[in-house]
Order: structure tokens, then sequence, then C-alpha cells
């Protein structure tokens, strides 16, 4: 037996015997490298452990096949590399050279059929989800400190003082308050308007985003409430006086934005809670329905209260409240068939 030292480690190499002991050898001779570094030491170095494989283990060099390839079709000469330079352009090309599938390197894009696209809705949209929790905590903290402002505008609105009486002035903080309240109505018509043109209209227009079509209902309803007030003002103004007037928009600005709080919940309900177009429909009309009363009640009151004459009522209300509500209908009608896509 003789030892060859390989990178500190102890090989064995046999020596020329014969008969039984070398058929020995040959059973017990590994035939995994497993085998071998189980017979290593446990503190063998990696270099080590290599030696001791590569001093087991002989493996032979591998010549590849020097034979002319011989795939291709019966009576055809050989087939030419693409790599050749002296190929034609029309020999290099083929009918499958721009596909992304014969180019590895190139991104394939998408396998299969893409699916139908999931439907908008409100509860997915963060943007309009944190506008309305930022609607509702600042109409909380502005109502926790105008509460007695409410309450008061509430008792005046259904109790007209006296003459006598001091009337006590809007302070700044409530003013804008209640604007931030007419602010938030025309948001809220503008989702509600938004949600019943998706579902009974058209949910598919030329616009890039649903947010901008929110943008222009919020804009169309925004001067539609800026336009009211101003009409409002100059025909008041002519015919009842300065006092009468301001005493209107007073009442009219309470109960506009007296609107926006109880649109609030029907936008909740049906952004979030899947309520139904019909009953969405049905609530909206109920609240107009309510506001215009309340409307034509303090409009009799401020006004027409010392006359009898009920058809300037009418006439004076349906002028100036009924017939601006049902242009803006007609506008909103117009805008949203000149931007739905027409199949």
């Amino acid at each position: 037996m003789i030892l060859h030292q390989t990178d500190s480690t102890a090989v064995a190499e046999p020596t020329e015997q014969v008969g039984p002991i070398k058929a020995e050898r040959h059973e017990t001779e590994p035939h995994h490298p497993y085998q071998v570094l189980r017979k290593l030491p446990a503190n063998a170095t990696p270099a080590q452990q290599d030696s001791a494989i590569q001093a087991v283990f002989h493996v032979e060099n591998t010549h590849l096949s020097t034979r002319p390839d011989t795939l291709h079709l019966p009576g055809h000469d050989k087939g030419k590399s693409v790599k050749d330079v002296s190929l034609p352009q029309y020999y290099r090309e083929n009918f499958f050279s721009n596909d992304p599938y014969y180019h590895p390197e190139l991104d394939g894009g998408r396998v299969g059929v893409a699916g139908d696209p999931m439907p908008y809705t409100i509860r997915g949209d963060n943007t309009i989800t944190g506008l309305l929790l930022g609607c509702f905590i600042l109409a909380l903290i502005s109502f926790s400190k105008s509460r007695r402002f409410i309450v008061r505008q509430a008792k005046n609105f259904f109790y007209e003082p006296s003459s006598l009486t001091t009337e006590v002035a809007e302070t700044s903080n409530e003013l804008r308050f209640q604007l931030f309240l007419v602010l938030q109505t025309s948001l809220l018509l503008s989702i509600i308007s938004f949600l019943y043109t998706q579902d009974c209209v058209a949910d598919t227009f030329i616009l890039s985003s649903q947010y901008q079509l929110i943008a222009i209902f919020f804009g169309v309803f925004t001067g539609y409430f800026t336009l009211r007030a101003l009409l409002y003002w100059m025909v008041n103004n002519v015919f009842f006086g300065r006092k009468r007037s301001w005493q209107w928009l007073k009442h009219l600005l309470f109960i506009t934005s007296m609107e926006g709080v109880a649109l609030f919940p029907l936008v909740m309900l049906q952004s979030y809670f899947d309520l139904s177009v019909q009953n969405a429909v049905i609530y909206v009309a109920t609240v107009i329905i309510v506001v215009k009363i309340l409307l034509l009640y303090k409009c009799f009151v401020v006004f027409f209260r010392q006359t009898a004459f009920f058809l300037q009522i009418i006439l004076y209300f349906c002028a100036l409240e009924i017939m601006p509500m049902l242009s803006v209908w007609g506008i909103l009608t117009i805008i949203v068939d000149y931007l739905k896509i027409k199949f």
C-alpha cells in the first residue's frame, strides 16, 4: 500500500494484488461522491473534499460529433445558418422573425386572453373615499362648534321673530361653515349624478378619468347654486327691498346646507352598502321635494304673508326655483350625451 499526499489528505492507492484481495477492493470501491466525503474528517476543507473526489473519480473528455447535419428535407440541399453574412435579406427573415416567442431575449407580453376588467366602484376609489371621509370629519368639527347657530337658524326658519326683536348676525366662522356645507352639497349631488349616470346611462366616456366627469358635475352644481343666489338677490332687491332680500338669502343658504347633510347618508349607502338605484332615486326625490316645500313656505312667510296673491307666489317660485332646477337637469343630460362613447 502506497500513500500519496493531495492537499493534506491521504488517499490510499492500492498496490499490485491478485486474487480475492483485488475482488474485495472492487466491491468496496465508492460509487458516489457522498461515500468519499463520509470517509473524510469532519473538519475537511472544501479543497480537500474536491481533491479526494478527483482522486477517486476520473472524468473523461467528451468529444462532440463531427458528422455533417442531415436534418433537412430529402431532395433539398443542406440548410444554411442565418449567421452567414452572404445570405440575402429575404432568406434571413421569415414569418416568425418579429415574433417575441422567436426571440427569448424579448418580453413576450401577456400570455392568454385578457379577462373582463373590474367595474369602477366608489368603494374601491381611495381618492373619493378619502374626500368623503374628510368632508365627514370637517362637518363634525364644524357642527360641534356651530351647533348653537344651527339650532338658532332652525328656530328662526320655522318661527319668524317680531320686528322688535334684535336680529343676531352671523359671524364669519358661521358663514364659512354654511358655505362649506353648500360646497359639500354640490359634491354629494355630483357623486350621486355620477353613480346614476354610470348605472342607468353609460359607463364609458371620452374622458381619461372618472374624476373629470365628477369635477364637471361639481362645477355645474356649484354654478347652479351661485347663479340662483344672484338671481334671487337681483329680483328680490328690486321688488321687495334689500332687507327682505338679505333675510331670504340667509334662509336659502341654511336650507341648501342642510340639503347636503340630508344627502350624505344616501351617498354612503349607495357607495358602500349597494343601495339600489331605484331606492336612491326615491330618496333624492324625497329630499328635493321636502326642500322645495320648505323654501315655498319660507318664501310665503318672507314676501307674501301680508298679501293674498297666491298666483304671484306660484309664478315667483316656479320662475326662480323650479325652472333653474329643470335647466340644470337639461344641462347635465346634454353633457352626458356629449361625453359618453356611442357604440
